[in-house]
């Protein structure tokens, strides 16, 4: 399978999906969106991949979605269509790397910012490199996180820590995500593709269907209503699109300054 922003590589049982936009720090637009749900796709549904491996091209994993880009697509009213945009180019990939029926390995090789942290921790083994850092930058334009995070950051580090990164929005650095249990391992940077080719090649050559079911059961238990959660964040996201705050977030972060936020 070929696609323009995401490359895909399979050997043997290992399937590998790359985000390939390094000029934009792997940042999502349409393309990469359509692109990333295709190869996601195609890993699930294919019988002889039996281990997936998740990663950046260049010095990022990803830095979420691609602001500059803007939005292609309008609602009713006129405005943008963020809630039309999530459920058809991001919840997709999300979805099916978290309900995929074989292990997703995350190699976290550099930041992690916006929605690109809900897409490492879609995954089910998260590693990280010793200068990455994860980033839930929503609130410094005006927006709150989603793709999932207000739910797979919880699961992972607790309500405290969820509301410190939601809140604040300041970066944790992957020494600090794994304390906190927010990631499995950190590796230094020259070494972290290494250790995680070891452990999806470890996965692949496992238990395929004893995984699928082990996955299968805990998503029940620590994500018993996770469409649920992507329609109210959606929803909730869809009504900030339209606020003075994320209109003056969006001129702030083109500008390069400090947005005055006034609370409407």
């Amino acid at each position: 399978m070929s696609y323009e922003t995401v490359k895909w590589q399979q050997d043997g049982g290992v399937g590998r999906i790359v985000l390939d936009r390094p000029e934009t720090l792997n940042a999502w637009n349409t393309q990469f969106g359509e692109d990333l749900k295709a190869a996601v796709a195609n890993a699930a549904g294919d019988a002889s991949v039996r281990a997936v491996l998740v990663t950046g091209a260049g010095r990022a994993f990803s830095s979420g979605a691609d602001l500059k880009a803007g939005f292609e697509e309008a609602a009713e009213d006129g405005m943008p269509d963020i809630r039309g945009r999530l459920h058809d180019l991001f919840h997709p990939s999300l979805v099916g790397l978290r309900t995929m029926p074989k292990p997703v390995v995350v190699a976290v090789n550099g930041p992690a910012a916006g929605i690109g942290v809900s897409l490492a921790l879609a995954g089910d083994l998260v590693l990280a490199a010793e200068s990455a850092f994860f980033h839930l930058a929503f609130a410094n334009i005006g927006l709150m996180p989603d793709g999932g995070s207000t739910l797979f950051v919880p699961a992972r580090v607790g309500k405290s820590r969820a509301f410190e990164m939601a809140l604040l929005a300041e970066r944790i650095p992957a020494a600090r995500a794994l304390d906190w249990g927010l990631i499995n391992a950190v590796h230094p940077d020259g070494e972290l593709m290494d250790a995680a080719e070891a452990l999806v090649e470890r996965l692949a050559a496992g238990p395929t269907r004893a995984y699928a079911s082990a996955k299968r059961a805990l998503n029940a238990t620590i994500y018993p209503n996770l469409d649920g959660q992507l329609d109210l964040e959606a929803e909730l996201q869809h009504a900030l699109g339209r606020s003075k705050d994320f209109m003056e977030g969006g001129i702030a972060f083109a500008e390069k300054r400090a947005p005055e936020f006034g609370g409407s």
